[in-house]
Parts: C-alpha cells; structure tokens; sequence
C-alpha cells in the first residue's frame, strides 16, 4: 500500500470532533490512537478494543503524524 491509499484512511469531517482527523469516517481521532500508543497499548490492544480497526488504520496515524510533522517543521 503507498502512501497515498495509507493517508485516504484519515479523513476530516467537520461534524465530527470538530473537523480533527479521523479514521475512515468513524468516531475515533487519530490523536487517540496516538495517545493510546504513547500510553503504551500495543497495535494488537487498539484492535481488540476497537474490532473494526485495521492494523493499516493504525499505519496511517503514524504516518498522518509523521508528514504532519514534517510539513509543519514541527
């Protein structure tokens, strides 16, 4: 999967969470999944809570995080 397939799974809608990025159009923020990770969970913990989550779901965070990054110099 490239880059640009990976990223389509982050999607912002301005009716949910007021237009922060979300995963595939659902009620979970990538900065959760970040968070989550932080925290210390593991990719296996975030699919078993969330069953509809996909492991490239957790990939396209990551990577959403990293360009984030990366446009923004931070």
């Amino acid at each position: 999967m490239n880059e640009q397939t990976t990223l389509a799974r982050i999607t912002v809608n301005p009716q949910i969470f007021g237009g922060k990025p979300i995963i595939r159009g659902r009620r979970l923020a990538v900065e959760h999944i970040l968070g989550m990770l932080t925290a210390g969970d593991t990719v296996e913990t975030l699919l078993a809570s969330y069953s509809w989550l996909e492991p490239e779901d957790v990939h396209a965070c990551l990577l959403y995080a990293r360009r984030f990054i990366a446009d923004n110099n931070v």
